[in-house]
């Protein structure tokens, strides 16, 4: 699963960002990157409230989950072998542009 749709899917119900940053396996500087994106493109929402800020993801970020997983299955045929070569889908912001690798 590409990153960004980690750290949607596990921001569903809202989480805090260390969770994210330990359920992503990334370093403080990767998390805070991630986030930005995503926010930047409005597919997670910051819910916040007197004690902590939590992470929710947004209707379009659910949108972009359910894209996602289609995209994993027409490229893989359904076949669980070949989800190695879809790992490597990756949302990555280009100047003013996000592109799909």
């Amino acid at each position: 699963m590409s990153i960004i749709a980690e750290i949607l899917d596990r921001a569903k119900e809202g989480v805090l960002k260390t969770r994210i940053m330990y359920t992503a396996n990334l370093s403080f500087a990767q998390i805070n990157e991630y986030l930005a994106l995503i926010l930047d493109l409005h597919l997670l929402e910051v819910v916040e409230n007197p004690e902590k800020i939590v992470y929710k993801t947004t209707d379009k970020g659910l949108q972009y989950l359910q894209g996602y997983e289609q995209i994993r299955e027409l490229l893989t045929n359904g076949e669980r072998d070949n989800l190695k070569d879809v790992h490597s889908l990756h949302l990555v912001k280009r100047g003013t542009r996000v592109v799909l690798l």
